[in-house]
């Protein structure tokens, strides 16, 4: 069959030899692999180290694994029905060992050969005095095998596959048939000069060794080169976005301040951080840059963004332009309205809030005004992308919480100003550590509130064990007899919502029970909007002492009265949850606390969790170590928005690298943004032979 093709990767992987259609077709369902490019960027995810044996009397629990040669010395089955299994004893003149299979027996023991020679490989475990074996890998001694020395890729698998008989070992054979025939067509990436400024191995080399490594050190230098590369095209890229936007795309000029200078002097409540002020500087700039700004501002729960977002909306109505903020919920949206009406209303500019709960009447109200321009500001939620939102003159949008909008809805805002694309302040509560925000957000300026507002105490958190709970009881009755609030939270349960209101339930009934003279109120997920709003107001209201609450108010109130934070199962909140739900307290002046409820059997993980909050409440220093131990795809949501392509890098680890990888790259597109220079060559051509959708320029092409 003649088969057209842009290019030898692009070829379908039922070419290559011994693979054939039908398991191509199982590899297109189950691991997504088309082409020859998706099989040989198929990495391995680690490597067992095949390169030495050991003897069955030096075996011990602590190993990973162990690689035995030896003979089958007899077998037999034990056991009736489910319970039968198939057990060898395999020795190699040192001890004696068993080999264990508790499935396919039958196929096992038509292969097995009496007195025949083997090399074994799997997790050691002690029996009693004996050592054993579970579902070895098992393979004949041949004069090849038999000095050992490599290293055996382990691939991701199904169990569909597994099935078939397609394991880590046929996946590496394949490759090797492949790359025999792909080494020549792999072309160099990297300009020469930064493959000799950082000792990295070729293209060709690095792709042969992260699959089939000669040694130990071949296998690192593979993964550095790949890291390297990775990184330093997805830094290319948001680099590259960064210029383009700010060459192509031109903002309104806003230069007066006369708003901004009076509500400084008659309005400002309290005296700004030197962070906030930092900040707003930096904001300042872009905004009388002529260029339209893009930036992220990072600052921690209570750190004081939204006054700086009602500053520099300040900034925008002074120079004639409106100005919109985005919360991805009611409650926050509200909470925003709320807070920025306040100042609002001192300096005597329109404000207004639109949601899904706006009745008709006010929404009228609200399009006259945006569109004859008398309303300055507008607060909402999703709301906002509709259509029939039509500004007068839209100069900046704010968005909170950024991760829970992509980029299709900061384009739809763009859309609604033909003349200048409104200027954008992303706003993000949720402390993102800086090789991520680099990786996310590098086409973003980014600025960072990293104070808190003076009288602030920092948050005092404990943690208790549920023998402690009389005392902590007694702890939380003393704080409400000063006139304090307490919130209760119940983590919700992954398998099931019945459970988590169960729980929650339950919780209520022995706090009702344990503070009899208090009110309570209590939220969940399955209440209504409404409701929920009800209870959270007589909270605020300080009609009920105690809120106790599932995780909805992670993203919450202001209730600068409440004092304690008590966390019951802490052990199962992530440290970014645990870190955001902390902060719903510490916002008045008196001293908060922050109680971890635990029993005592904790996992080393959740230890570390927990010694963290205890130890710091610096949000960017949690955003660290949460990283290090989710890795990057569960944080901020990132990996649903195909955001973090990356195949071989790992943000956790990698944040060197990736400092180096960015300067290289701002380093190149500054000196040379045309990619001119003969050096820097490679770029060129590999970008343009990419597809146009790629979003991880250091594919293969």
């Amino acid at each position: 069959m003649s088969q057209r093709r842009t290019s030898f990767f692009d070829t379908n992987i039922e070419y290559i030899r011994g693979l054939g259609p039908t398991k191509a077709e199982l590899l297109n369902k189950e691991l997504s692999l088309f082409t020859y490019r998706d099989f040989i960027e198929y990495y391995p995810f680690r490597h067992e180290d095949r390169t030495q044996f050991h003897r069955i009397s030096e075996l011990n629990e602590a190993m990973f694994a162990a690689q035995i040669k030896g003979r089958l010395r007899s077998w037999e089955r034990i056991g009736e029905g489910s319970k039968e299994r198939l057990v060898a004893q395999f020795t190699d003149g040192t001890g004696i060992m068993e080999l264990t299979w508790f499935q396919g027996i039958t196929f096992m023991e038509k292969s097995l050969r009496l007195q025949g020679d083997y090399i074994v490989y799997g997790k050691p475990a002690l029996f009693g005095s004996k050592w054993q074996i579970t579902h070895p890998e098992m393979d004949i001694l041949t004069p090849e095998n038999e000095r050992g020395g490599y290293f055996q890729p382990v691939y991701s698998l199904t169990e569909k596959l597994r099935k078939r008989y397609i394991d880590s070992k046929q996946i590496s054979r394949w490759m090797k048939t492949l790359l025999e025939q792909a080494l020549p067509y792999i072309r160099e990436t990297l300009p020469h000069s930064l493959v000799q400024k950082f000792r990295l191995i070729s293209k060709q080399e690095a792709i042969y060794h992260i699959h089939l490594p000669i040694n130990a050190e071949a296998l690192k230098q593979a993964r550095r080169r790949l890291k390297f590369e990775e990184l330093f095209y997805n830094q290319f890229r948001l680099i590259k976005q960064k210029l383009i936007r700010r060459e192509d795309y031109a903002g309104q000029i806003f230069t007066k301040t006369q708003l901004l200078t009076e509500f400084y002097q008659h309005h400002l409540p309290f005296d700004l951080t030197n962070a906030q002020k930092r900040v707003i500087r930096e904001i300042f700039q872009d905004l009388r840059s002529g260029k339209q700004m893009n930036r992220l501002l990072q600052g921690d729960v209570g750190s004081g963004k939204t006054i700086v977002a009602f500053i520099t909306m300040l900034l925008a109505i002074d120079n004639g332009a409106q100005a919109c903020l985005m919360a991805p919920t009611e409650i926050l949206s509200d909470q925003h309205y709320t807070n920025l009406k306040r100042f609002a209303d001192l300096i005597g500019i329109q404000i207004a809030e639109l949601t899904g709960s706006v009745g008709k009447k006010a929404r009228r109200n609200i399009d006259a005004g945006l569109q004859d321009g008398s309303l300055n500001i507008l607060v909402g939620t999703h709301a906002l992308l509709e259509d029939h939102v039509q500004f007068n003159n839209l100069g900046l949008c704010i968005i909170d919480e950024q991760h829970r909008f992509g980029v299709a809805q900061r384009a739809k805002l763009w859309e609604k100003n033909p003349n200048f694309r409104p200027h954008i302040l992303v706003m993000t509560a949720t402390p993102i550590p800086r090789t991520l925000a680099m990786t996310l957000y590098g086409d973003l300026d980014i600025s960072i509130i990293d104070e808190l507002p003076s009288g602030r105490k920092p948050i005092k958190t404990i943690h208790r064990y549920d023998s402690d709970r009389l005392r902590v009881f007694e702890f939380l009755r003393t704080e409400i007899l000063k006139g304090r609030q307490v919130y209760i939270v119940y983590p919700l349960i992954e398998e099931s919502e019945t459970l988590s209101i169960k729980n929650l339930m339950d919780g209520y009934e022995s706090i009702a029970r344990a503070f009899p003279e208090y009110a309570l109120s209590i939220v969940h997920g399955k209440m209504g909007w409404k409701e929920k709003d009800y209870e959270m107001q007589r909270f605020k209201n300080k009609e009920t002492q105690i809120l106790v609450a599932t995780t909805v108010i992670e993203v919450g109130v202001d209730v600068p009265n409440a004092s304690v934070m008590l966390i019951e199962n802490a052990n199962r909140f992530g440290l970014s949850q645990l870190h955001q739900l902390r902060g719903r307290v510490g916002r008045g002046a008196e001293q908060s606390y922050c109680i971890l409820m635990t029993d005592y059997k904790l996992s080393k993980e959740t230890r570390t969790r927990i010694e963290t909050m205890v130890r710091t409440n610096n949000g960017f220093e949690i955003s660290e170590v949460d990283l290090s131990l989710r890795g990057p795809g569960d944080m901020a949501g990132t990996q649903q928005s195909g955001m973090l392509d990356l195949k071989v890098a790992d943000l956790a680890k990698d944040g060197e690298i990736l400092k180096y990888a960015r300067e290289s790259a701002v380093e190149i597109l500054e000196n040379d943004p045309d990619l001119q220079s003969p050096d820097n060559a490679p770029i060129r051509s590999h970008i343009e032979h990419l597809r146009n959708n790629e979003t991880n320029w250091s594919r293969i092409s």
